[in-house]
């Protein structure tokens, strides 16, 4: 082998290592035809061969590329007196070089990218540190935001931003080997500080209360060096607790600002119940005019604003006298925890059960001022089917605010204990038994076991066969709770009765305490029928002529005593 030939194959093996085939095939050739023709002939020969030896590189995967990335920015403007946020795209238009489009990724990508900017010699500060922000690919750029804080007193023009971007990517991949290399990009941005109209939102203040909705006032001031025309100032928030009108957002106009000058905006708002009475972030944006005309939109001011306390009551003191198959009253007393006093107020009952019905819905309590108390009567009625058990209740404090307006708290509920079913009257009977036949005066102790008096009192007895009243009614003008009465009625039992006990019933009609007319429950008394009294001998014997009998048998004695002295 002469010192051509193993030149030649030093450099095609140190050009195929590399990746340049091509050119390892090119300058062998080259060198080739520069030679003698024997010898130009084994140069056409070697130059074939790393030919070949190429294309089963590229089939067998070889990749070679790198990214290729430029930073933009898609807002230039900087508004000076504040800290902007400037947004950094960064893009990627890689370069392959070697291998397939199904695998140009592999070695396009940029990976471990950081962004760092600086804004040297300028009066701007910039004052976020390195982004990470992922792999950049072709299909999909990088976003990098950088706080740029700009003085008030900066002057108009355009000043240039420094940045740096370092990465990582695959410079080439074979036969399961890859190269892998680190870049760093330094680039420039420019930016524009431009002193438009710029707006700030300050003293956010509310009449609304949590629960409740009402009015946010907010000043709006142009703290630029231009003014502004046709100003649209849209609040939106972000918190559920926050609604304007009902939606997340609404917008205020103004005619125009002139700079340093100030305007107020009002809007609906609501906080929801239950809300935390602290600070709600509304995030506030200005689209305007310049003098020139030119549409300009400020979406950097933001404020705060914190609700009212709750207008909040509680309850105290709930009793009730309530039985099954009974009317009755709950009581209760209502306190005013403020923060405002409350006109009007009205206690509602609230809760639809088909066993426990108010007679009257709600009861007029009067203003309370905050902290104040009243009390109040809600009239019940209970259902026979209702049981007797421990229940609770809702009810709802309707009032009056200080602007007349009509509100209502909610969260209050009632515990209250419903009795087992009573008797309305007691009833007091002597005399159980009857004959057979025969008659009584039936007297009743007739007793007002309810907690209220009752008046018109009328009782009625009812009897079956074999018994029987003439005189069945009874009654008594008024009872006090706990009164009793005496009522007599006739009692009567056939001769051919059985001898059995009976039930004999009563029920009264009577007026209650507030006048309503009711009819209680039907009280039962058992009644005997028992046999008549065995007669004597002489019980057919009239008074009269017994009496006779008895003087003319003692005259009788009395004649035969004489004759016996006498003889």
């Amino acid at each position: 082998m002469n010192a051509r030939s193993i030149l030649v194959a030093l450099v095609s093996v140190t050009l195929l290592t590399s990746g340049t085939a091509g050119l390892a095939v090119a300058a062998t050739t080259g060198s080739g035809a520069g030679a003698a023709g024997g010898v130009g002939g084994a140069g056409s020969g070697v130059g074939a061969a790393t030919a070949s030896t190429t294309t089963l590189q590229q089939s067998g995967g070889l990749l070679r590329g790198s990214p290729d990335l430029a930073v933009s920015t898609s807002d230039p403007t900087l508004d000076p007196g504040r800290t902007n946020t400037l947004p950094l795209q960064i893009t990627n238009d890689g370069d392959l070089d070697l291998g397939t489009a199904e695998a140009r990724s592999v070695v396009t990508t940029a990976r471990n990218v950081r962004v760092e900017a600086d804004a040297e010699d300028t009066p701007l500060t910039v004052e976020t540190g390195t982004l990470a922000i992922g792999a950049v690919t072709e299909n999909k750029p990088g976003e990098a935001p950088i706080a740029v804080a700009v003085p008030q007193d900066v002057a108009e023009g355009t000043y240039t931003i420094d940045v740096e971007v370092k990465y990582s990517y695959t410079y080439q991949q074979s036969g399961g080997v890859t190269y892998d290399r680190e870049r760093t990009l330094t680039t420039e941005v420019d930016v524009e500080v431009d002193d438009d109209a710029r707006f700030e939102i300050t003293n956010a203040t509310t009449d609304a209360k949590v629960g409740e909705d009402g009015v946010v006032e907010a000043e709006v001031r142009n703290i630029g060096a231009d003014g502004a025309r046709d100003l649209t100032v849209a609040m939106a928030s972000s918190s559920p607790q926050v609604t304007f009108g009902g939606t997340t957002s609404d917008t205020a106009q103004i005619d125009s600002l002139a700079p340093n000058e100030t305007a107020t905006v009002r809007y609906d708002v609501a906080f929801t119940p239950g809300a935390s009475v602290r600070e709600y972030v509304l995030d506030g944006s200005v689209t305007f005019e310049t003098p020139e005309g030119y549409p300009r939109v400020d979406e950097d001011p933001s404020v705060g604003v914190t609700p009212r306390a709750e207008q909040r009551f509680s309850v105290a003191d709930v009793e009730a006298d309530l039985y099954v198959g009974e009317q009755g009253d709950l009581y209760g007393t209502v306190t005013n925890e403020g923060p405002d006093p409350a006109r009007n107020v009205v206690v509602q009952f609230a809760e639809e059960s088909p066993n426990v019905i108010p007679r009257e819905s709600s009861v007029a309590v009067g203003t309370l001022a905050a902290g104040e108390s009243g009390s109040f009567r809600l009239p019940i009625e209970v259902g026979g089917e209702a049981e007797p058990i421990e229940r609770t209740s809702d009810v709802v404090v309707q009032y009056r605010n200080e602007e007349n307006e009509r509100r209502a708290y909610r969260d209050l509920e009632l515990l209250y204990t419903v009795e087992p079913q009573r008797d309305q009257f007691g009833l007091a009977v002597e005399t159980r038994e009857i004959e057979a036949g025969g008659q009584v005066d039936l007297a009743v102790e007739v007793t007002n076991e309810l907690d209220e008096p009752v008046t018109d009192v009328e009782a009625r007895l009812f009897a079956d066969s074999p018994l029987d009243s003439s005189n069945d009614e009874g009654f008594v003008s008024t009872l006090e709770p706990g009164e009793s009465t005496t009522m007599t009625f006739d009692l009567s039992a056939e001769s051919s009765g059985v001898t059995k006990t009976y039930p004999v019933s009563f029920d009264f009609r009577y007026d209650d305490a507030d006048g309503d007319s009711q009819l209680s429950d039907t009280t039962r008394v058992p009644i005997t029928v028992v046999e008549p009294e065995e007669s004597s001998p002489l019980s057919g014997i009239g008074t009269l002529p017994l009496v006779l009998g008895v003087l003319v048998v003692l005259a009788v004695l009395g004649g035969g005593l004489y004759v016996t002295q006498r003889e």
